[in-house]
């Protein structure tokens, strides 16, 4: 039987592998690696304005 030790320990190592990995992801990763959706910004028209 599974007790509430095991399943607190399982929760805050799942806890610590999820923020060590946003970490890397933010800060060790190369740009060429993250969503391709993070940089682009769409213009408003076909002249670019720059309005956005």
């Amino acid at each position: 039987m599974i007790t509430n030790e095991i399943i607190q320990q399982i929760l805050v190592y799942a806890t610590l592998l999820a923020a060590a990995g946003y970490l890397v992801k933010k800060f060790l990763l190369p740009k060429t690696f993250r969503s391709p959706l993070n940089g682009k910004k769409k213009a408003c028209g076909s002249d670019d304005c720059g309005c956005h």
